[in-house]
């Protein structure tokens, strides 16, 4: 098995698709590089079929050849048959003595983080577009956590692993840092995530929960909602709030007003992302809790003018 080439690319040959990907990919030249992230480059790579695959060719350790065992290969067998229409389909994946690469859909429209650091493709992203975001990516980590056996948790979710296809449909990516839960196990693992973006408790503890990415999901979801990262406006959560702060003060203001029901489903979704980055693990919903929550306003009767403030639906009882 170690000195062993292994192909798996979901209805092709292969050893033929390899050979595909290094000729589309000049043998990974840098004039097909489309992205790099903290475990692998991704290259566009055109197929003779003409369909446009994203690989992403996996950093190897220094000193260290990659892994063959068949846990490590069944895990990424696994991730190929994950489907829904929010998470990027992994066609398959090359395993050689050399290096490894995952072959994946291609979005053309990159990530969520580059998309709001430009400010003509952020107005793209409306209001409404930015909500059917929020919940896409909630479906998508709910199916993770609750429809998939074992539960897989993505652990690095962040702006930079929402990608957008040409039709801007939001899809959830990279899962070079997945692990699936063995529920009989403690999940002790190495920090795996992303500064900015992780859970608080693993600064103290390496336990891997499905509340990891709940936590992860709060955080992009108030990133899509501000138009930026929401690291000052999370620590003044955590610490002490100012009891003034009104939503609609922290809202991208690229973006026009929302209308008065805009407006009312936007103040749903920021109290239910103010319970997903709870400080404390225990009081952050499930992602299924978190998908029924978004698809119906659960607020209770509230006066929901341009005045509701942050303070108001921290504490609302949902």
């Amino acid at each position: 098995m170690r000195n062993s080439n292994i192909f798996s690319i979901l209805n092709f040959n292969g050893k033929v698709v390899f050979e595909d990907i290094i000729e589309a990919t000049e043998n990974f030249d840098d004039i097909y590089c489309v992205g790099i992230g903290g475990s692998g480059i991704v290259y566009e790579a055109k197929l003779p079929t003409g369909q446009v695959v994203a690989v992403k060719r996996i950093h190897s350790p220094e000193n260290e050849e990659l892994p063959h065992n068949t846990t490590f290969i069944n895990e990424i067998r696994v991730m190929t048959e994950i489907r829904h229409c929010n998470i990027v389909k992994l066609y398959g994946f090359c395993l050689h003595n050399r290096f490894m690469f995952l072959v994946c859909e291609y979005m053309e429209n990159g990530s969520l983080s580059e998309i709001l650091c430009n400010h003509q493709r952020a107005l793209e992203l409306d209001w409404d577009r930015r909500m059917r975001t929020i919940k896409d990516v909630a479906g998508a980590l709910s199916y993770l956590h609750h429809d998939c056996s074992p539960p897989i948790v993505h652990r690095d979710i962040s702006s930079n692993n929402i990608l957008f296809d040409s039709k801007l449909r939001a899809c959830i990516s990279d899962f070079g840092a997945a692990k699936l839960l063995n529920l009989d196990s403690s999940n002790w693992t190495t920090f795996v995530g992303t500064c900015g973006y992780a859970a608080p408790e693993l600064a103290y503890t390496m336990k891997v929960t499905e509340s990891c990415d709940v936590y992860s999901f709060g955080v992009v979801a108030l990133e899509l909602l501000m138009g930026r990262h929401p690291g000052d406006l999370i620590l003044s959560l955590s610490t002490s709030i100012d009891q003034n702060t009104m939503v609609k003060d922290v809202l991208d203001q690229r973006l026009s007003c929302p209308s008065i029901l805009g407006m009312k489903e936007i103040c749903n979704l920021v109290a239910v992302v103010l319970s997903c980055i709870c400080w404390d693990p225990k009081y952050r919903p499930t992602m299924r809790c978190v998908t029924q929550r978004l698809s119906k306003c659960c607020l209770p009767s509230l006066d929901l003018d341009d005045r509701i403030t942050l303070f108001q639906l921290k504490n609302l009882k949902m």
